[in-house]
């Protein structure tokens, strides 16, 4: 299986939107939207960011022989932090290690363009899959907080030279 991760091109913002939308309908506990929300939005800001492109914010691929399999977003705040968004690999094609191949695209791809930034993410505590992947990367634990469901939302930090 031939392998590719790389940022997304601006005109392909809608195949981004079809593995979005996936993403929520098959693991909606994993995400802060709802898909039926979702489906209402009629461009998501993601959708934009990968048409309008700015050294900030941009959204990585994971491509299998040209087909786009899953998605990571980066958004740098005003400050020297970043944070990771909507990572999601299709069914089909997880336990491959292309997550982890994702998000180490990302954090490659962050560091060289923000040399000493940190990068956070979240995950729910339901999510055990995503939370030990996070942490074999290098990600560390920062806070744990409780949200208005059962699952605890757990914020994790990776630095470069974690």
């Amino acid at each position: 299986m031939n392998i590719e991760y790389r940022n997304l091109l601006p005109d392909e913002s809608k195949v981004y939107r079809k593995i979005r939308l996936e993403s929520l309908e098959k693991f909606p506990e994993a995400f802060g939207t709802a898909y039926k929300d979702a489906l209402k939005t009629e461009k998501f800001r993601i959708e934009s960011d990968i048409e309008h492109q700015t050294l900030e914010r941009f959204v990585f691929g994971a491509f299998t022989n040209g087909l786009l399999v899953g998605i990571c977003a980066f958004v740098k705040d005003e400050n020297n932090t970043g944070n990771i968004y909507q990572m999601y690999i299709q069914q089909d094609y997880q336990g491959k290690r292309m997550g982890q191949g994702l998000i180490e695209a990302v954090l490659n791809e962050a560091y060289k363009r923000f040399n000493d930034i940190e990068i956070t993410l979240g995950v729910t505590s339901r999510n055990s899959k995503a939370y030990n992947l996070y942490r074999k990367i290098g990600f560390r634990d920062i806070t744990n907080s409780t949200s208005t469901g059962s699952a605890c939302s757990i914020v994790m930090k990776h630095t470069k030279n974690t």
